[in-house]
């Protein structure tokens, strides 16, 4: 699927695209209206040169004089013959040539400057003379075409037929391409296009640069509780309309999903009370039972040992409900976490220190294993964490056979910690693996079922979650801790 940066940049490269090829016709089109002031400044110059030499034949006509020489007095009367012929071709100049003499005349009656011009455009003089001998040696018109960067010259020269051997007129113009009306428009368009083109291009690269910045600052909030099991966070307004209602759905959302989330809790600790009642019924009667038993016996006899032993039965029983009921008011009457620095391999030592003597006398290896962490230490209430860890190896210890191995072993995984024991006991049975962490829920028949509810409690209290990780051979514990560096 594609991402809407794509679909921006996409847009930008078919603007680039529409620019470039309107850019592109623009040009042509600037060329050919170019091509057509040439061709027009062509017809401009063909239709003066014939007009002097419609003129100079009107003048020869009746010539008397022969092939007499270029004096004063003819160059004027030409110049006269040239000045008549282009005065209504504007922009136009141009004259007479003879092979032998040059230039017999030139005149420029449209002139625009302070006077009128008479002196032959000394720059053009050559292109002028080349032009001339070439019309006298064909016999024939010719047309000069000159490119320059920003103007064409125009040279039309014609042979002259009279009195005067190797004459020929000629006219010559200048078109400006880089001036004029069309030149205005390309200019004109050029700008708009290359200010709309850079604008657009500009427009789109805030609008992306803005909303990658914002996508990212939400995509880092809601990636801050990614794993944790915490609620959505309350996101911040972008600023920007469309994002701004998925931030306000989100918010919604989030909200009907905590309230829901309390419910659940909710239900499902009343399930857990009920489950609990039960349990601690069946529990309590019991050693009650065993001491009624107990006590009627010692009643009914004489027997001074016989009213010891069930003295001492009775205070064993007393003690099995003690240690229950202590258990049960741990796991129902939490204390509030106390969240400092604690350093993970000191406190996984300790917890190996505290039970070394009992797993050495029942033949188990207890040590700590790797410990993949970062530099620093983690926060979290030590004395609630280390008392799940006494339970989870205390529980490995009860469960592992002589000769086996009970390893304490940490690691940091996304935005979590991970505290695990793995012994190599004989695992979980599958009967009770889904509820081994209820309540009385226990595979030895000497357990209350409460150590493991305990340390779910203290890791959810914590805002993290205790859980039997399946393994090939023996049991694997985990409690996952929201990572908090300090």
């Amino acid at each position: 699927m594609r991402s809407l940066r794509t679909r921006l940049i996409a847009l930008w490269v078919m603007l680039a695209a529409s620019a470039l090829v309107t850019g592109f016709l623009l040009l042509e089109s600037y060329r050919q209206s170019a091509n057509v002031q040439v061709a027009q400044a062509e017809d401009l110059v063909v239709r003066a040169c014939r007009d002097i030499g419609d003129r100079y034949a009107f003048f020869v006509t009746g010539w008397t004089g022969g092939n007499a020489d270029i004096d004063e007095r003819l160059r004027s009367e030409l110049h006269d013959v040239v000045q008549a012929a282009l005065a209504r071709s504007a922009g136009v100049e141009g004259g007479i040539w003879q092979s032998a003499a040059g230039s017999l005349t030139y005149a420029f009656p449209t002139y625009e400057g302070t006077g009128p011009k008479t002196d032959l455009p000394a720059a053009e003089l050559p292109s002028i003379r080349q032009a001339n001998l070439d019309a006298l040696r064909s016999e024939r018109p010719v047309t000069v075409r000159q490119n320059g960067q920003s103007q064409v010259l125009v040279l039309h020269a014609c042979p002259l037929k009279g009195p005067l051997a190797e004459t020929s007129a000629w006219a010559m113009t200048r078109v400006f391409t880089g001036q004029g009306r069309a030149y205005n428009q390309f200019l004109a368009g050029l700008a708009v296009l290359a200010f709309t083109v850079l604008g657009s291009a500009a427009w789109l690269g805030r609008i992306l640069v803005g909303w990658s910045r914002k996508i990212a600052h939400l995509e880092g909030a809601l990636a801050a509780r990614e794993g944790s099991g915490a609620d959505l966070p309350a996101l911040r307004p972008t600023g920007e309309l469309e994002l701004d209602r998925l931030v306000a759905a989100l918010n919604t959302v989030g909200a009907h999903l905590k309230d829901e989330r309390q419910r659940a809790n909710a239900a499902e600790r009343l399930a857990a009370v009920g489950r609990l009642a039960a349990g601690l019924a069946h529990e309590i009667r019991n050693p009650i039972a065993a001491m009624r038993l107990k006590a009627e016996n010692a009643l009914a006899g004489t027997d001074n040992a016989r009213r010891e032993s069930a003295l001492r039965a009775i205070l064993d029983q007393v003690g099995r409900l003690d240690a229950l009921l202590r258990d049960l008011l741990a796991m129902t009457q939490p204390a509030q976490p106390q969240i400092t620095d604690v350093d993970v391999g000191a406190l996984l030592r300790h917890a190996v220190e505290a039970h070394a003597d009992l797993a050495a006398s029942r033949g188990i290896r207890l040590a700590v294993g790797a410990l993949d962490l970062p530099v620093g230490p983690a926060r979290m209430d030590a004395d609630q964490i280390r008392r799940g860890l006494d339970n989870l190896v205390l529980n490995a210890i009860q469960n592992t056979p002589p000769g086996g191995a009970i390893t304490l072993s940490a690691e940091r995984q996304n935005q979590s910690i991970c505290l695990r024991v793995t012994d190599t006991g004989p695992g979980v049975p599958a009967a009770i693996s889904e509820r081994l962490f209820e309540p009385f829920v226990s595979a030895r028949p000497d357990g209350t079922g409460l150590g493991l509810s305990i340390v779910r409690e203290t890791a959810r209290r914590h805002g993290g979650e205790a859980r039997l990780i399946p393994s090939r051979r023996g049991a694997v514990f985990e409690i996952e801790l929201p990572w908090r560096s300090s």
